[in-house]
């Protein structure tokens, strides 16, 4: 007895005359993938034929069978192929209309960064001492107390020493205690016992003092030490090089004026104010190099003479600016910070 696939074979006829339509009616890949799934995937009654070729006991009628399953499985197949192509050309047209770029159109550029002002008032300030002949160096924040007070002539009862005035990291023994820098002249006498004179140098970099913020003060500010050494230099070179940064810095019309002053570590000290805005402010601290100072580092006081000189960042770029309290520089407000781009 012979089994015939008649009534699975009409079906795949039928499932093959109304395969175009439902093709054609597959707009995207995901849709074609779930077609082709149907119509000749496992779960298919192209499938379920197949599994039945092996009811046909006789050979001839199971080949015939079979090879009119595969044509009509080949033939939607083709179909399915053929509509692909046209579904991912339509797909890749459309996301490239979607994705065209009108490359006469002017370029996006990114936003960009700037220097601090306190930063960019440094950078400005060294590189007028650059211009008029001196090198820049760095020093460790971290200091021992010879170089940050004996080594300057600043006496054992002098208040700065105090804890009070300066935050120390470590209690050793005399000279040997560690402390945050209250200034960046400790760098004055490592600069001289590391170079032979002339020496011309100028120190930026972060200074520490135990002072409560408020809009004149802060723990954490920095400063800009100047230091000249040579043979013959007066108090004159001294006036003459600190007007020419005031003339280059606020303006060539800027007048300056020196009072006397104390400072252990130069003699005679003076400050040095310019007139602006209207009124006479104090800018900087200055002086001739104290010869205990030379004594310390090995220069010979009877041959070489100097001066030195120590100013505020944050204090030139608020006189220069007109910003009344330090607090705001401090401040990440970008409408604050970007009014000094």
């Amino acid at each position: 007895m012979t089994i015939s696939l008649g009534e699975p074979m009409d079906a795949l006829q039928t499932l093959l005359n109304d395969a175009p339509e439902r093709i054609d009616r597959a707009m995207t890949i995901a849709e074609l993938d779930a077609l082709e799934n149907d119509l000749v995937g496992r779960t298919s009654p192209i499938a379920s034929a197949r599994r039945m070729l092996g009811q046909i006991k006789d050979g001839a009628e199971r080949g015939a069978t079979g090879k009119r399953i595969n044509d009509i499985a080949t033939q939607i197949q083709a179909m399915i192929d053929a509509r692909r192509s046209d579904v991912e050309t339509a797909e890749e047209s459309e996301r490239l209309v979607n994705d065209a770029v009108d490359v006469t159109l002017p370029g996006r550029r990114p936003r960009r960064g700037t220097h601090h002002l306190i930063q960019s008032t440094i950078d400005e300030i060294v590189d007028i001492f650059v211009g008029l002949g001196y090198t820049v160096a760095t020093g460790p924040e971290a200091e021992t107390e010879f170089y940050n007070f004996t080594a300057l002539n600043i006496p054992r009862t002098h208040p700065s020493r105090a804890e009070s005035d300066t935050l120390y990291l470590d209690y050793g023994d005399e000279e040997d205690e560690i402390l945050l820098r209250t200034h960046t002249s400790p760098m004055q006498a490592r600069y001289m016992e590391q170079h032979d004179p002339p020496t011309y140098v100028v120190v930026p970099g972060r200074v520490f003092r135990a002072d409560a913020i408020d809009a004149t003060h802060s723990p954490v500010f920095s400063q800009l030490e100047g230091l000249a050494v040579d043979e013959g230099i007066t108090l004159g070179d001294l006036k003459g090089t600190l007007a020419s940064f005031a003339k280059q810095f606020f303006g060539s019309d800027t007048q300056v004026k020196f009072i006397p002053h104390y400072f252990p570590f130069t003699e005679p000290s003076a400050e040095m104010h310019a007139y602006t805005d209207g009124r006479w402010i104090e800018l900087l601290g200055c002086g001739m190099v104290n010869p205990a100072v030379f004594e310390h580092v090995g220069y010979d006081p009877e041959r070489y003479t100097g001066f030195a000189f120590g100013m505020g960042m944050e204090r030139m770029a608020m006189v220069r600016h007109g910003i009344a309290d330090l607090r705001t520089l401090l401040d990440a407000d970008r409408r604050v910070l970007e009014q000094y781009r």
